[in-house]
């Protein structure tokens, strides 16, 4: 009996864009240049496309996706309303890869090796369901940048959070592992840290960080703060054990400190002054004000949860209809 090989799988790259106008045009050469060698190479169907997530863009990058779509049939585009963030848009753009058998996401500043995607692919055909991009070398990185890097993902690590160490969010997908992410309905969402959760086959594939060739970074200190706070508010309770625990030591520190009192007042050596009774204030009333403010974010999140508003919505699709065309067509 002859065994039928299996068609190549449709690949769709999605990739979340803001203010993305310097680097767009690099950005969809690089990335058709990547398609078609793979499409020639037999590699990936030649149905494979880019779809570009326009995050609510105040420059002309939503104009340029859609030029970049009336010009090449293999480019499509989404438009978000407004800004809602990198993870909300990313979301966005695997929810809207109709069609794909696999899914690889990349950030527009091309810092991440184009060339890495090919060996995901073949990672994908020899039988894992989710890839990661690995970063082996930093060093395009600024000495500030390179450390507090290093210091977000050890305190995700420390806080519970699983994640791949110098992971991002350049991966690969596979549309059943892309559907398995989609059923996590929850709004704060840490894509990153959900991946792990999924719990197909998986693999990485290193690769060296390049420099970004236009534009400025779309995640300075604060952000990276804000998603540092994002994902351990929504993926582990830690602070909140911690919390607790910081209850019982002081718990235990107080009662040593009121046996020491009493033994020195027995002792007939009262402590004198006013000094340490101020310091002991100002110190609990500091932990507990922390305390109320990790208790309020779980809350916060709490509140939005419930509310079950929509994580985007999308206010323009172009490239969605079907083209049949050749392949010499589709990728001239």
């Amino acid at each position: 009996m002859n065994v039928q090989p299996c068609p190549a799988p449709c690949l769709a790259i999605v990739v979340p864009c803001y203010n993305e106008s310097e680097i767009f045009p690099v950005c969809l050469t690089e990335l058709g240049n990547c398609l078609r060698t793979m499409v020639e190479g037999g590699l990936i169907s030649p149905e494979s496309y880019l779809l570009f997530v326009d995050d609510g863009s105040r420059d002309d990058t939503w104009a340029q996706i859609n030029t970049a779509v009336t010009r090449h049939a293999y480019v499509r585009g989404l438009k978000l309303s407004c800004n809602k963030g990198h993870q909300a848009a990313l979301l966005s753009g695997l929810a809207h890869a109709d069609g794909a058998d696999i899914i690889v996401s990349i950030d527009a500043d091309l810092q991440d090796d184009t060339a890495a995607i090919e060996k995901m692919v073949r990672a994908y055909l020899g039988g894992h369901d989710v890839v990661y991009g690995v970063r082996s070398c930093r060093q395009a990185d600024t000495a500030f940048k390179r450390i507090t890097a290093e210091m977000f993902y050890r305190l995700m690590t420390a806080m519970g959070v699983r994640q791949v160490f110098n992971h991002a969010d350049f991966r690969l997908l596979s549309s059943r592992a892309r559907d398995a992410l989609l059923e996590y309905r929850e709004r704060n969402i840490y894509i990153r840290g959900l991946i792990p959760l999924i719990g197909f086959p998986s693999t990485e594939v290193h690769y060296d960080r390049r420099e970004r060739t236009a534009g400025v970074s779309k995640y300075p200190l604060h952000k990276m703060i804000a998603l540092a706070l994002e994902g351990i508010t929504s993926m582990t309770v830690t602070p909140l054990r911690l919390i607790t625990l910081g209850g019982f030591c002081i718990s235990f520190m107080s009662v040593l400190a009121i046996v020491v009192v009493l033994i020195n007042k027995i002792a007939g050596n009262p402590i004198q002054g006013w000094a340490s009774v101020i310091v002991a204030i100002f110190f609990i009333g500091g932990i507990q004000m922390l305390s109320l403010g990790i208790i309020g974010e779980y809350i916060g999140k709490i509140y939005l949860e419930t509310k079950q508003r929509p994580r985007f919505h999308i206010e323009e699709k172009e490239g969605f209809h079907s083209r049949i065309l050749t392949l010499t067509q589709k990728y001239k």
